[in-house]
């Protein structure tokens, strides 16, 4: 990933010195264990242990010749250990030093985005609370609707992000499995309990059975879990471009002392962080894609897998990991207009009470479809500008035979809807 979207925390777990620091790690879990077996003299292994190290311009040298980067990176160590070589990298596979470092950068990858999910929540729960009797129209279709409140919309947000969490630790779960079984999967020149005990070493599981590599179907469900949390946050920030519409102007994003909008118009104040938002986010559904498209691979394995994966997953993890940043700072800086929200509401001249008017007839024994009909035929009249809906009603003889003027001025009552809304939240616990 560019270094334009890549924060310090996640961009360290994906440095070429961080990957074969991991290898290393699975190498001298793997000595430990053999030694504690009984199977490499305990101390060659302390040596191992003490002297192993890795240098990536080294290793890169030594892959221009050899054009396989797990024997490179063998060399390199062989070089710092002497005659106590011979007993690294002993019955292992290329994928067991390969799939078990990635599961543990994998693994890391998963505890920054859940800690970022984490803030997510708690602002978005602080939001809803903040605006949870602020009314604003609600639309479908884009068109006015009947009322609803911000805050309802950012409930519908938090519980999104929660049910994310859900799914980010799952993905962090099925991801966290190595394997050491060598050459397809067999055990053929290393125990299977060295697997057990190396992978416990490392803070992981073990696959309860694999071939040469670790199946790919559990690496597709944690690109797939970060494509949906990646369009959670597109949803969201395609709400608020919609909102910072100059039509709408409800909300909007921060806009910095000495931002600038536009190089030829310097009015403009555009939602350019939320746009990013939802350009990246098609980044991140496109990766998914090709996790699904590593799932199958030949016999007991091919590296059809690898070039992509080498790109696909440390962008995914630090594309959302910025992604959850920016997000986490527009919603904690979002500007909020109620004032606007207020003239929007009152825009339609009361159609956004409709439905309270077709319920208010039939409970007086009115038809439905006759109901519906006399509240449409008067709702017509206020697009067409020709009164207040109110006022037409209060004139229309069909509706004053079954209403009187306090049984409609009734059904244009705010606070009714503010009533049951305030039944969601109470729901909710706030």
């Amino acid at each position: 990933m560019i270094s334009r979207y890549t924060l310090p925390e996640m961009g360290a777990i994906w440095t070429d010195d961080a990957r074969y620091r991991k290898w290393l790690a699975v190498e001298i879990a793997v000595c430990s264990v053999l030694a504690d077996r009984g199977e490499i003299p305990k101390k060659a292994y302390l040596n191992i242990k003490k002297k192993a190290d890795i240098n990536v311009k080294r290793i890169e040298a030594i892959e221009e010749k050899t054009r396989h980067d797990v024997i490179a990176f063998k060399q390199c160590v062989d070089g710092y250990l002497g005659k106590d070589a011979i007993y690294f990298h002993r019955g292992l596979t290329s994928s067991d030093v390969v799939d078990t470092g990635l599961a543990l950068q994998l693994k890391g990858a998963a505890d920054i985005i859940i800690k970022d999910i984490k803030i997510t929540i708690a602002i978005l729960k602080k939001k809803t609370k903040q605006y949870k009797n602020l009314p604003v129209m609600g639309r479908t279709h884009g068109v006015h609707a009947e009322p609803t409140t911000f805050g309802l919309k950012l409930a519908i947000w938090w519980k999104e992000m929660e049910r994310n969490l859900l799914r980010m630790e799952r993905a962090r779960e099925i991801i966290s499995y190595g394997k050491i079984s060598g050459a397809v999967g067999t055990f053929s020149n290393i125990d299977p309990a060295v697997e057990v005990a190396a992978c416990k070493k490392l803070g992981i599981k073990n696959a309860a059975v694999s071939n040469q590599v670790v199946q790919r179907d559990r690496h597709a469900e944690y690109l797939s879990t970060i494509a949906i949390i990646a369009s959670s946050l597109d949803k969201f920030a395609t709400e608020i471009r919609h909102l910072q519409r100059t039509e709408v102007r409800e909300a909007e994003e921060p806009f910095a002392k000495g931002q600038k909008g536009s190089s030829a118009m310097p009015h403009k104040k555009n939602p350019i962080t939320c746009e990013r938002i939802s350009g990246l986010a098609r980044l991140l559904r496109g990766n998914a894609l090709t996790g699904y498209e590593n799932i199958a691979l030949w016999h007991e394995r091919d590296i059809s897998h690898s070039s992509v994966e080498r790109i696909t997953l440390p962008d995914s993890t630090i594309t959302l990991d910025y992604m959850l940043h920016k997000f986490n700072w527009l919603m904690e800086n979002l500007n909020v207009y109620p004032e606007n929200m207020q003239e929007n509401l009152d825009k339609m001249q009361g159609l956004m009470y409709s439905q309270k008017v077709r319920i208010a007839l039939t409970n007086k024994g009115m038809g439905y479809d006759e109901a519906y009909q006399l509240v449409q035929d008067n709702a017509m009249k206020v697009w067409k500008k020709e009164g207040s809906f109110k006022q037409l009603l209060l004139n229309d003889t069909g509706v004053r035979k079954l209403l009187n003027p306090e049984e409609i001025e009734a059904c244009f009552d705010m606070a009714d809807y503010l009533r049951n809304v305030n039944k969601i939240f109470k729901r909710l616990g706030i």
